[in-house]
């Protein structure tokens, strides 16, 4: 099968190039050119992607570093269990104290905290690696919530910028992170098999990518904050009440919940599936991460072409439904199983920038950071029986995978209902607003 990966990679690169100078393009003039967007979002990068590239670096060796402590794969599957399990109790908490106390603060927060999760790494000791995996739950929740509502914050009341304009953030930032997961898979690769550091060397490498970020953010990006609650608690069920009292913003808490539960149990399959046929493993990651590239390349041209964020959302679930069917009944053909992975993968990247954007217009300022790690709890809930579910071992490993498949096409079914319902409900905001928001000084391009 080797050869047909490498075939894949090839033609998979040409199309990610193509679309990529296609969906360029396509970029609105006064977004592509106006000098103080531009130099906004390079400050937003600068100190997210470095912490993007440091939790890519560890991905492709967590699994073998416990293995090569020697611990069982049942033993494994509770650290796994662990981290999902902390970003749900104590994830929860982290954004109520970023909309209290600050974005920026919990940004530099998670660079200390997921450095000390890199560091328990050394040990071979299973409960100081458990405290790492708790570390490790929280800090995701960090990434994924405080990052982003900073910079939403900052882009629409700190700058002003078009609240259209977000898309073109997100999008980019998806792009690349498929372009850092390949770049972070080879350079962790060179250091742990070909200079023979061991699987623990990606995870130092990831201290400095942290360093960087926690110093980025505290010297480079203003504060800003949220909800002005007094306590934490209270806060935290404030952005609970507001999510169901509000039926817009719950019915896309969980399309977000439904189809980032599937990504994250893929995680565990894929290699299984494809594994009896020997395929190169790491150019079939990077096989998934350029189809990453390729499906926010694809979500660049739909915004361009004016398709509705919300449109292309619905189109990612059920693509992505689609796809875990044929997975679900092509376990003896790996091939077939391969062309619905990368197809999935670019459902991925369409869902990414697609989630994001409608997330700047539809969760409230206030409790922003709040609200997303809300969003992630019944993510993790299904991601942790998933996974219990497919190391309880009463299966043979064909019949948990197919099993498990038809699963994810099923919570996929409830993501895609959910997104056809949020189509229906939701009302973006009036094109007037930005055209008012256009006519500032700010926004107009040198020479104008």
């Amino acid at each position: 099968m080797e050869t047909e990966v490498y075939t894949s990679l090839a033609a998979l690169g040409c199309l990610c190039f193509f679309i990529h100078r296609v969906a360029s393009k396509a970029q609105p003039t006064l977004q592509a050119s106006n000098p103080d967007f531009l130099r906004f979002q390079r400050l937003f990068f600068v100190v997210y992607f470095p912490a993007l590239f440091s939790d890519w670096l560890q991905g492709p060796y967590v699994y073998k570093l416990y293995s090569h402590y020697g611990f069982a794969e049942s033993q494994i599957a509770v650290l796994y269990v662990v981290g999902f399990a902390a970003s749900i109790l104590f994830g929860t908490s982290t954004g109520p104290l970023a909309d209290r106390f600050g974005r920026r603060l919990m940004c530099v927060c998670f660079a200390v905290l997921y450095s000390i999760c890199c560091f328990t790494k050394l040990s071979p000791d299973y409960f100081v690696l458990l405290f790492g995996r708790i570390l490790g739950g929280i800090s995701t929740s960090m990434l994924f919530s405080s990052f982003e509502a900073w910079y939403v914050y900052e882009h629409r009341e700190h700058h002003g910028f078009p609240v259209e304009w977000i898309s073109s953030t997100f999008s980019k930032a998806t792009f690349f992170n498929g372009l850092l997961a390949i770049v972070a898979g080879i350079i962790a690769n060179f250091a742990a098999e070909t200079m023979s550091f061991g699987p623990v060397a990606p995870f130092m490498m990831a201290v400095p990518c942290l360093v960087v970020a926690g110093i980025g953010a505290g010297l480079w990006w203003p504060e800003n904050r949220g909800s002005v609650t007094p306590e934490v608690g209270m806060s935290c069920m404030k952005g609970l009440r507001y999510i169901l009292s509000d039926l817009t913003t719950l019915q896309l808490g969980m399309v977000q919940a439904l189809f980032e539960a599937v990504m994250y149990i893929f995680v565990f399959l894929w290699t299984p599936m494809l594994e009896p046929a020997k395929p190169p493993l790491g150019l079939v990651f990077s096989c998934f991460m350029v189809a990453i590239m390729i499906g926010s390349s694809i979500y660049s041209i739909c915004t361009s072409k004016k398709i509705k964020s919300e449109q292309v959302l619905l189109a990612a679930c059920g693509l992505a439904l689609c796809c875990t069917l044929v997975c679900a009944y092509s376990s003896g053909a790996p091939l077939i199983s391969l062309g619905a992975f990368i197809l999935l993968e670019i459902c991925v990247g369409m869902y990414y920038p697609a989630i994001g954007s409608l997330r700047s217009q539809v969760v409230p300022e206030q409790y922003r950071a709040n609200i997303i790690n809300w969003f992630r709890v019944p993510m993790n809930l299904i991601t942790c029986g998933g996974l219990l579910w497919l190391h309880s071992g009463t299966e043979n490993n064909a019949e948990t995978n197919r099993h498990m498949f038809l699963m994810c096409t099923v919570v996929l079914a409830g993501a895609s209902y959910m997104a056809y319902c949020f189509c229906q409900r939701f009302k973006p905001a009036p094109p007037a607003a930005t055209i008012a928001v256009q006519q500032e000084p700010l926004l107009k391009p040198e020479g104008v």
